[in-house]
């Protein structure tokens, strides 16, 4: 009877554990950071170092916190195998969207071999937006068949160099930086290895009468984007705040992308590179982005036409393609300028996103687990239903705090029930029975029975 309860109250613990689990989850990771973007609750502070033979090694699958200063050239370390694509991106997240920023500002991220070669590099560049945004670039060590260049096993060195003029504020600026190994092909030599020479670049046809035309709010962050699948998502964008959201695009898969801010009736100013959206792969790497200038009147602005996610499509010269090389989450951000709230007031301005997806998944050409570089059932669910990561996690989280609590207390009802049975045979059956007609026990102190 002991051990029944024991597992009962066990059982409750690990309900009441599981809740705790939530609480964490969904607790202080926000609301104690002021910086208006949705750093990984999980990513672990690492300090840049400007000599490289002091850098931290940054483990694959792993988020970093950082930051850089204007100027810097900041060396962090990686160690990759000979047979895997690396990937290593930052997103630079500037402390206040009312910074002064201009024109070429912005980090470059470089993968570089002992001898200092570079291996591949990526640039976050502010660009004709001229305003403080979160922007994210990668560097890739590609493994190619032939080549002898960055090639080999070991220790390779990150390098994130901060550009700034001097017209711009001088405060330091966050990082958020990932390093992700892309899994093992099902064999070796199964991919093409040249880029693609041409693909359908036509605009897509309307949306359909029956896709799904909602509210939908964007995140503030990578980490918090929300889920969208193919159809007319409606929200709203203050001056000086990005919104992020998230589509789960497969192999074969071609994703068209186009955002729209509604009138307002408070000034007719025009306003050139009001607006920016932008596109990021599943490893955070920049593929596309636009610029929408605005005057009170409905605009709207789309993605440049996109390849369907292929393999090939890293070989290509040109981001817009090499960029689409894996299935996964692809990430749209969509800033509006700071400087909007002068003639327009600090108040949002409704936004529409239309979504399109075209043609049918293919199969992954992965060995085994596809990781963040594949779609699987639950992104779509996620999609679907709209929620981020960190919804999906609590969501996941609830149904096993409720599947703990509904048998912890099924275990402490019946083993409550059991107890009081043998309880009242042990009272009919075999306890003493007194001179006035109650049973008991014998008490060791002496005196009459003890009731039961």
């Amino acid at each position: 009877m002991k051990r029944q309860i024991g597992r009962g109250v066990r059982a409750a613990s690990g309900a009441v554990a599981a809740m705790c689990a939530v609480l964490a989850l969904t607790g202080p990771a926000y609301a104690a950071d002021p910086a208006p973007y949705a750093f990984d609750p999980g990513a672990e502070r690492v300090t840049g170092k400007v000599a490289n033979a002091d850098a931290s090694v940054l483990d694959a699958g792993s988020v970093y916190r950082s930051s850089i200063k204007p100027g810097e050239k900041l060396y962090y370390r990686v160690n990759l195998d000979a047979a895997s694509d690396a990937y290593v991106s930052a997103v630079v997240v500037p402390r206040s969207p009312e910074a002064e920023v201009a024109y070429g500002d912005g980090i470059t991220v470089s993968i570089r071999d002992r001898n200092d070669s570079q291996c591949g590099s990526g640039d976050a560049l502010v660009g004709s937006a001229e305003f403080a945004r979160p922007i994210s670039a990668y560097a890739v060590r590609t493994v190619k068949e032939g080549s002898s260049y960055c090639q080999e096993a070991g220790a390779y060195d990150v390098l994130i160099e901060r550009k700034s003029k001097q017209t711009s504020s001088p405060e330091e600026w966050d990082l958020e930086i990932r390093h992700d190994v892309e899994p093992a092909l099902k064999a070796a030599g199964s991919q093409p290895t040249t880029a693609p020479s041409e693909f359908a670049s036509a605009p897509p046809a309307p949306l359909p009468t029956s896709a799904p035309r909602a509210d939908r709010a964007g995140g503030t962050g990578f980490n918090d984007a929300t889920g969208l699948e193919p159809g007319e998502w409606k929200d709203t964008v203050s001056p000086g705040q990005t919104r992020f959201y998230r589509v789960p695009v497969d192999w074969g898969q071609q994703l068209y992308v186009t955002a729209e801010l509604s009138n307002d009736n408070a000034s007719t100013t025009f306003l050139g590179n009001a607006l920016s959206l932008a596109l990021a792969n599943p490893a955070r790497g920049h593929v596309e982005g636009e610029v929408l200038s605005y005057s009170g009147r409905p605009a709207s602005v789309s993605l440049d036409p996109l390849p369907p996610v292929g393999w090939s499509n890293r070989y290509a010269s040109a981001t817009g393609v090499s960029g689409m090389r894996f299935a996964g989450w692809y990430y749209v951000s969509v800033g509006l300028s700071p400087k909007v709230a002068k003639e327009y007031g600090a108040g949002p301005i409704k936004l529409t996103l239309t979504v399109q997806v075209k043609n049918e998944a293919q199969a992954s050409p992965y060995a085994g687990d596809a990781g963040i570089f594949g779609v699987s059932d639950g992104d779509r669910d996620m999609a679907r239903s709209g929620q981020s990561g960190p919804q999906a996690a609590k969501s996941a989280t609830m149904r096993l705090v409720g599947v703990a609590g509904i048998g912890a207390g099924t275990v402490l009802v019946l083993g409550l029930g059991v107890w009081t049975l043998l309880a009242r045979r042990r009272q009919g059956a075999g306890a003493p029975v007194a001179a006035d007609g109650t049973t008991g026990r014998p008490s060791p102190y002496g005196g009459p029975p003890q009731a039961w």
